[in-house]
């Protein structure tokens, strides 16, 4: 039996994340990435990589070259400062989306900025087409908007809510408490992936913490009896 024929859900424990401690830098790899390779954990479908990284204040990465890559950063806490080759300086603060379109290829760096360290997760999804000019967004979340439901975050249509991306998926953000409760229903051949972010969480029956997460081809997802969740579905190809 393939896994896409399969129902059956996976649990990807926080724990066993890939992690590293760079002493400026703690990070914690849900997928295979820099020094930390898994074969069973590569990716899922189109999303290759999300990192959990705090960053302390006047450290970060340095100019780096991308190509043929959706990166998402979300960041969480902190202030996070932004450069790239395509001339673009921001700030970003808490629940502050961005999208780099890596496409034929670009450079870009990331500091932290303020007293606190910076708490982010840095998204990476295949693009379906490669080679494109490379663009940028930046967009503030309105958080509110995720209690209790998902907040499309980001799409691959121009939203109000969130960034664009070059790929067919999309990324939600969403807030339980108590008997707040949701479904979301895939489309046939799709696949989710549930990242929770901090709290604690019911996700199709099996109970998730901070850092856990919950991979499945099932037809539905069903998101209940958080404590204090927050959480991230990704509806992938």
């Amino acid at each position: 039996m393939t896994e896409q024929s399969s129902f059956s859900d996976t649990i990807r424990l926080g724990r066993d994340r890939g992690h590293a401690n760079h002493g400026w830098l703690k990070t914690y790899h849900s997928f295979s990435f820099a020094d930390y390779y898994d074969p069973a954990h590569m990716g899922f479908g189109a999303l290759r990589v999300i990192n959990e990284d705090y960053v302390q204040p006047g450290h970060g990465f340095g100019m780096h070259h991308h190509r043929d890559m959706e990166i998402v950063t979300l960041v969480l806490s902190g202030q996070l400062r932004h450069e790239d080759s395509m001339g673009h300086m921001a700030t970003m603060g808490a629940y502050e989306v961005q999208r780099i379109t890596a496409g034929s290829g670009m450079r870009h760096s990331e500091h932290s900025q303020g007293s606190v360290d910076t708490h982010l997760l840095q998204i990476w999804i295949e693009p379906n087409v490669r080679g494109v000019a490379p663009s940028y967004e930046q967009k503030q979340l309105d958080v509110e908007h995720a209690r209790g439901r998902l907040l499309l975050i980001a799409a691959p249509q121009a939203t109000e809510t969130g960034v664009t991306l070059q790929q067919d998926a999309k990324i939600f953000l969403c807030k339980l408490h108590g008997d707040e409760a949701l479904d979301y229903s895939l489309d046939t051949g799709r696949r989710a992936y549930v990242q929770v972010i901090k709290g604690s969480v019911k996700v199709n029956g099996q109970v998730l913490l901070g850092g856990d997460a919950l991979k499945t081809f099932a037809p539905k997802v069903s998101i209940e009896n958080g404590d204090l969740a927050e959480v991230l579905l990704f509806d992938l190809p």
